[in-house]
């Protein structure tokens, strides 16, 4: 077999060998691991700012505050999409760099089954909007800016994700990312892992306020989320798993 010049890079070992190789590489996996989870639990002690000034939104049921985006919810994660005119593939398309990073974004289910609501906002009307979405099959809420929203919280110019929680009535910025940062979004868990309240898992450090339940129990069916019956079930079955598996890795 003719040797290719991808393969003259590299050595080729035997099975065990590779696995050795792999096993110590899965130690520095394991240390990355439980910094990026100490990094967490130091986020989710961050001070909160809070937001005074009254922001309006148009969605697709009209005026919307900031505090109508929680959507009930008790946290909020924004992203700030460019969607609107100047900007490259408009109106066909969004920024083709926020586009990706709606493209790899979670079913929005999981979010909210953690009290944590998750929308992008950009200046584009909701016509163009609602019409973006249909076409590119992106199922998270998706609102207007209407004023300075953007530029106040530092993405006017630039993408950037804001975090906020509230508290009643009042609304708190908790936490704000941007340029490489924006790479990690799209997966539930590094949504939760921006946030004040986290995971919500008892593994996790934690203050002692942060709701904590058991991992895994609370995972469904996106489409399933409120359904006691299948519920239970799922419930049984983790509960039986990892009955089997001792108490798991967390980490």
């Amino acid at each position: 077999m003719k040797t290719t010049e991808l393969e003259l890079n590299r050595e080729v070992v035997s099975a065990k060998e590779w696995e050795t190789a792999r096993q110590q590489l899965l130690v520095k996996e394991k240390e990355l691991t439980r910094a990026r989870d100490a990094l967490a639990a130091e986020r989710r002690r961050m001070p909160w700012v809070a937001v005074e000034k009254e922001y309006e939104f148009d969605g697709p049921k009209g005026k919307a505050s900031l505090l109508d985006l929680f959507d009930g919810r008790r946290q909020l994660i924004v992203y700030r999409a460019f969607f609107e005119p100047g900007v490259v593939g408009w109106p066909e398309h969004a920024c083709v760099g926020c586009s990706m990073v709606a493209d790899q974004v979670a079913h929005p289910a999981h979010l909210n089954a953690r009290d944590t609501t998750l929308a992008f906002a950009s200046r584009a009307p909701q016509a163009d909007i609602e019409r973006l979405k249909k076409q590119m099959d992106w199922k998270m809420p998706w609102y207007t800016i209407t004023d300075s929203f953007d530029k106040d919280f530092g993405v006017d110019e630039w993408h950037g994700t804001n975090v906020f929680i509230r508290d009643g009535d009042r609304v708190f910025r908790t936490y704000f990312i941007n340029n490489r940062g924006d790479e990690q979004m799209g997966n539930t868990w590094n949504y939760l892992d921006i946030t004040t309240l986290g995971r919500q898992e008892e593994w996790e450090d934690s203050p002692a306020a942060n709701p904590q339940t058991p991992p895994y129990e609370w995972w469904r069916w996106h489409d399933e989320y409120g359904n006691d019956e299948a519920s239970a079930k799922v419930l049984e079955q983790v509960r039986r798993g990892r009955a089997a598996a001792g108490s798991g890795d967390t980490k």
